[in-house]
Order: C-alpha cells, then sequence, then structure tokens
C-alpha cells in the first residue's frame, strides 16, 4: 500500500522514521512518500520537502513566512491528488496538518490517520470539530488523552504506547556498556528551534555556570547548524555536543530543559530537570496561561503525572535567580533531588510497555485492509 506522511520538526521526523519501519514490517509492499526528515529518507521513499522549510514558530517568523507556509502547503495538497495514496498519515504539526485534512477529507476518500494527536486539550480546543470531521483514526502516545477525547469529546482514539519511551529503552539496551566520560554534567536542552534557543539559553547559561564543579554542555538540535550555538557559549566554559541529546542525558546529573518532548526524555533518562521557557510580555503570558489555556502544566511530565513533579519556570517565573535556586536544589544533596526522581517512576508507570510504532502500524495495516 502508499502511505503518504507529514511531519513538521524534528521529533516529528524521528517518531515517523520508527512508525514506518514497522509498517514496512506488518505491509513488506509499503510505497512512501513525504514531507519529513533525513531520518525518514533513510528508511526509504521520496522526500518532497524536508520538514526545515515548514518550522516556524512564534507570531513574527509565522507572518514573515507566510509566503512560503501557503506554498508549501499548496504543493502537498496538489502531490498527494496526484499520488493518490492509500491513507495520509499526519504526525503533530495541527496548524499545517488539519488544513491538508481538511482538503483530503473534502477531495478524496483517501482516509486520514493522525499519529500523535494535536495537543488541543492545552488550547485551541475548538480543533475537535475539524478532528471530528477530518480525521478518520486518531493514534495517542499520551494516556491522559484518552479520556479527553473520548469521555469528554466523544470521540474514539487509540493509545498505542508512547514512542520516546520507546527510544529511550531501546537507546539504553544499546549503549549498556557506554562509559560515562564525567560525572559532574549540568545539561542544557533549549529547544529544537532557533527562537527557543536565543529566548532561553542565555539565561539558562548565566544560572548553570555558578555552579564552578560541574561541566556545561549544550544539547544542539538536529535541524539547527552548530555556528547558530557560538554567539551564545562565547564567554562560557562550555561544550557542544551536537544531534547526541540521548547520550547528553545518559552522562548528566541534572538538566535545564525547554518544555517539549525533551522533558520526557529527560525524566526517562532519570536525570533531575527545571524546565524553562522565556516568553515574550511576561504577565499577559501568565493571565493566558492561568484564563485560557485549559491545562495546569507546560511539561510532559507533569501532565503524565497529574502533579508538579518538575518546577516550571515559565513566564513571569522565569528568572536567572529561579533557574539557578531550583538547579541548585536538584544537583545531589539538593532538597528536591530525591522527591523528583521518585516521581518519575509515575510517569513511566502511567505510559506502560506498549511499543507505540509497532502497535500503532498494526492497528493502522489492519484497518486498511479491512477497508480495501
Amino acid at each position: 500500500m502508499k502511505y503518504y506522511l507529514i511531519v513538521g520538526e524534528a521529533s516529528g521526523d524521528l517518531h515517523a522514521s520508527h512508525l514506518m519501519r514497522s509498517l514496512k514490517s506488518e505491509d513488506p509492499e509499503a510505497e512512501f512518500r513525504f514531507f519529513g526528515g533525513d531520518l525518514m529518507a533513510a528508511e526509504g521513499g521520496t522526500l518532497v520537502r524536508h520538514y526545515r522549510d515548514l518550522a516556524y514558530m512564534g507570531f513574527v517568523p509565522v507572518l514573515l513566512h507566510l509566503p512560503t507556509i501557503f506554498r508549501n502547503m499548496r504543493h502537498c495538497k496538489r502531490d498527494i491528488l496526484q499520488w493518490r495514496p492509500d491513507v495520509v498519515i499526519l504526525v503533530d504539526y495541527p496548524g499545517f496538518n488539519l488544513n491538508i485534512a481538511k482538503h483530503v477529507h473534502a477531495h478524496t476518500q483517501i482516509p486520514v490517520y493522525y499519529y500523535i494527536s494535536p495537543k488541543i486539550w492545552a488550547w485551541k480546543e475548538y480543533r475537535i470539530k475539524r478532528i471530528k470531521r477530518d480525521v478518520d483514526e486518531l493514534f495517542s502516545i499520551l494516556p491522559f488523552e484518552v479520556p479527553f477525547f473520548e469521555q469528554k469529546h466523544h470521540f474514539p482514539i487509540h493509545y498505542v504506547g508512547n514512542p520516546t519511551a520507546d527510544e529511550v529503552r531501546e537507546f539504553k539496551v544499546q549503549s549498556s556498556k557506554f562509559k560515562v566520560q564525567s560525572p559532574n554534567i549540568i545539561a542544557l536542552l533549549a529547544g529544537s528551534r532557533k527562537q527557543e534557543i536565543k529566548d532561553n539559553l542565555p539565561a539558562m547559561l548565566q544560572a548553570a555556570s555558578a555552579f564552578k564543579d560541574y561541566e556545561l554542555v549544550v544539547a544542539g538540535a538536529p535541524s539547527v547548524e552548530p555556528s547558530f550555538y557560538e554567539p551564545f557559549l562565547r564567554g562560557y566554559n562550555v561544550r557542544l555536543l551536537n544531534n547526541q541529546t540521548f547520550r547528553l542525558l545518559g552522562q548528566a546529573t541534572a538538566a535545564l530543559v525547554t518544555s517539549g518532548t525533551a522533558t520526557l526524555e529527560t525524566a526517562l533518562f532519570g536525570v533531575p530537570q527545571v524546565v524553562c521557557y522565556k516568553t515574550p510580555l511576561p504577565r499577559l503570558a501568565r493571565f493566558a496561561f492561568d484564563h485560557v489555556i485549559k491545562c495546569r502544566y507546560i511539561s510532559l511530565v507533569n501532565l503524565i503525572a497529574d502533579r508538579e513533579v518538575v518546577p516550571e519556570l515559565m513566564a513571569d517565573r522565569f528568572s536567572v535567580g529561579n533557574i539557578h535556586d531550583h538547579l541548585a536544589a536538584i544537583l545531589p544533596g539538593g532538597k528536591e533531588r530525591a522527591a523528583m526522581l521518585s516521581g518519575y517512576d509515575k510517569v513511566r508507570g502511567a505510559l506502560g510497555d506498549l511499543r507505540a510504532p509497532e502497535n500503532a502500524a498494526a492497528i493502522m495495516v489492519k484497518l486498511l485492509r479491512e477497508k480495501k
């Protein structure tokens, strides 16, 4: 069968590449065409657009690149109609993907499957109407999404397990003989986009540099060239480890992490962390979080645990002083370290042991064959 996949960032490329591998196991005749990245390309098929041409974050960058975004969207729609796949598989990235789903639903009989469902429980809950209308099957990687979709909105959903948990388990098995180079590393994970790095890394470096007994190591994002980091690192005793986040977390004593999938990765490696997320207009952002955004936390760790396991320093709580103090509390001997590590156990238990890509691929292929 023919599978058309669409992702918009590095994490989607990773998860989609594993899904493609599992689809090939279920369907040896699988053909792929995709908007994706290098990891997906390594699995075979045709890369139509790289996610680097899609990933714009923030109001101003999106506004400046609107012509490119719309051009890519038009090309994607035409390409799907010309190739006529058996299924379109969307991976996160809802601003772009829900538009594609609407077009596919309106103009074809091609089923639309959504792998890694949109996080409408956080904001833009009204998108549930578009999901109900344009998405045939929804696949969740977060256990708390099941009651949200099925009980609150009466929309069936498949919880297939969490791919990040799979990836961390696999890495730990493969690197079981890996020797730790340094027992004293503070990892700095400042995000996967340039704007996130620009906003968060300077304060992270300033706060962490006060701990002279620790080596600072920045996790370089795969979609960001190493040269982009250079201006931020000048004047600090710090090392950049590019595109090796798991290796870094396997060695780290503690971490400063920008909210996102990295918070969950850090927890699954058992590394105590402080979540840092700078926002423009911090007081307004705090008001929006308290009164508009419909979730209590910004980090996946706390959302899955349904309580504050890791501190979240966002908006008006984001400052060098706060980052320093919370980091001190989670380093060895710190008053919060043991409790945080205990909280991570609850997160692991909630995720379960299902292998997400294999489980999702088996369900997808079964549904498609039944449809045929």
